[in-house]
C-alpha cells in the first residue's frame, strides 16, 4: 500500500488548484462555502451556472472515459481534485447525481443511443438528474418498491410515489426503479427507467426539514410517460442496474467529504477557543478524540482506495459508511455541547454549527441506515448467518 502521490499527480494538483483559484473569483466568488449539507437548496441558479462553467473548462466527469466526454482520470487524480475542490471552498455541486450515479450507469448498461442522448448534457451541465428509489414503505428495503410501470403502445406509463428525492424540483430527468411485473418475486420484475420530469402526471412536493431547507422532495407519478426505449438494461432486470448505481455512490468522493468534515471540526474548535470551553479538560479530550477519529477515517479511506487501484475490494471498505455517519452525527452533538445555550440561537457561525447538528441527525439513516450497514458487514464481510 503506497499512500504517496507521484510527481505527475502533484502536477495535476497544481493545475486543479490554479483553475479553482482563478475561476472562483469574480462572478462566482459569492458561492464560496455555499451549497453544503443543510444549505443545498440555496443559490441554486448561480451554482448551476458554476456547473456549466466546470463543464466548459473540462472539470466535470473526470473519471469518465474520453469516449464519453470525461478525462479518464485515475482514482488518485479524482481524489486530488476533490481535495482541492473542498480546500478552495468551492460550492456544493448540483450535477453530482448525473455525474456520479446515472452517467456511469448508462455508460455501463445503456444502449449506444442512450449514451449519445444522455451523457453529453451531463458533461456540459445542461441537464440535471434526480433519483427515484426510496418510497414511503420501501426505504432500506428497496426491493419492496411499489411504483409500477406498464406498457402502452410505445411508452411506459408510471404510477406511484417516491420520497427523499434530492433536487427533484430542479431536475430535468429522474431515473426511476419501477415494478414492471407484479407477479415476480420482489427482487425480480423491476425495471430501471429514465423519466422526463417536466411533463403532466408528475407532482413534486418539497419536504421542509429541521434545518428549514427543502432539498428533499416527494414525487408523485400519476400516468407519467417515458418512451419504451428509455429502460436501462433488461426489462425486469432493473435490480442489478440499481445495485450498480448504488455502488457508484461510494468511492473517491469520500476523501473530499472528509476535508469538509475537517473544516467543520475546525469551526467547532474555533468556537471552543472563543467561548473558553476548550479550557475544560473533558471537553478538550472530546475534541481531541474527534480529531483522532477523523485521521483514522482518512487513513482507512486511503487504504481501501489504494487496494481498489489494484483491483481488490477490501472487506474493510464495508465499514466506511457506518464509521463516517456515526462520527459526523457525534460531531454535531459535540458542536452543540461546545456552544451550550448559544447553540439554540441561529446566527452567524452558530447557525452553521446548528445546521450541522440538525442535518447530521439523518446521516445514520440515509444511504442505508446503520442497522442495515451492520447487517451487511456481518453477513457479507464476516460471513455471519442472516
Amino acid at each position: 500500500m503506497d499512500l504517496r502521490f507521484t510527481a505527475e499527480e502533484e502536477a495535476f494538483r497544481v493545475e486543479a488548484r490554479q483553475w479553482l483559484a482563478t475561476s472562483l473569483s469574480g462572478e462566482f466568488a459569492a458561492l464560496l462555502g455555499r451549497g453544503g449539507p443543510g444549505d443545498e437548496h440555496e443559490v441554486f441558479e448561480p451554482r448551476l451556472a458554476w456547473e456549466r462553467k466546470m463543464g466548459r473548462d473540462g472539470w466535470t466527469c473526470l473519471s469518465w472515459s474520453r469516449e464519453h466526454g470525461g478525462r479518464g482520470a485515475s482514482l488518485a487524480e479524482q481524489v486530488i481534485f476533490l481535495e482541492e475542490y473542498v480546500r478552495a471552498r468551492a460550492p456544493g455541486r448540483v450535477g453530482h447525481i448525473g455525474e456520479g450515479l446515472i452517467g456511469p450507469t448508462i455508460a455501463l448498461f445503456g444502449t449506444d443511443a442512450q449514451k449519445k442522448r444522455f451523457l453529453p448534457p451531463i458533461v456540459r451541465g445542461d441537464e440535471m438528474w434526480c433519483q427515484g428509489y426510496s418510497e414511503p414503505n420501501a426505504g432500506s428495503d428497496l426491493a419492496n418498491v411499489q411504483t409500477r410501470a406498464v406498457r402502452d403502445r410505445g411508452d411506459w406509463v408510471i404510477t406511484g410515489q417516491k420520497i427523499w428525492t434530492s433536487h427533484a424540483q430542479w431536475s430535468d430527468w429522474c431515473f426511476v426503479l419501477c415494478r414492471t411485473d407484479a407477479s415476480a418475486p420482489k427482487h425480480k420484475g423491476l425495471s430501471y427507467l429514465l423519466v422526463p420530469m417536466r411533463q403532466p402526471g408528475i407532482e413534486v412536493r418539497p419536504i421542509r426539514q429541521l434545518t428549514g431547507t427543502s432539498e428533499f422532495n416527494e414525487v408523485f407519478f400519476d400516468g407519467a410517460r417515458t418512451p419504451a426505449d428509455h429502460v436501462v438494461g433488461e426489462v425486469n432486470g432493473g435490480w442489478a442496474v440499481a445495485m450498480a448505481t448504488l455502488a457508484f455512490e461510494r468511492g473517491a468522493s469520500t476523501l473530499g467529504q472528509q476535508l469538509s468534515f475537517e473544516n467543520e471540526l475546525r469551526e467547532v474548535l474555533d468556537a471552543a477557543r472563543e467561548n473558553g470551553s476548550l479550557r475544560d479538560p473533558a471537553m478538550r479530550q472530546r475534541l481531541a478524540q474527534a480529531w483522532i477519529e477523523l485521521k483514522i477515517m482518512r487513513l482507512h479511506a486511503l487504504r481501501t482506495l489504494s487496494l481498489a487501484q489494484t483491483g481488490q475490494l477490501a472487506r474493510e471498505a464495508m465499514i466506511s459508511k457506518l464509521y463516517w455517519s456515526t462520527w459526523h452525527r457525534a460531531l454535531g452533538e459535540l458542536a452543540m455541547d461546545v456552544l451550550g445555550a448559544d447553540g439554540a440561537v441561529a446566527r452567524g457561525a452558530h447557525e452553521r454549527l446548528q445546521r450541522l447538528f440538525l442535518f447530521s441527525r439523518a446521516d445514520t439513516i440515509y444511504a442505508g441506515s446503520s442497522e442495515i450497514q451492520r447487517n451487511l458487514i456481518g453477513e457479507r464481510a464476516l460471513g455471519l448467518p442472516r
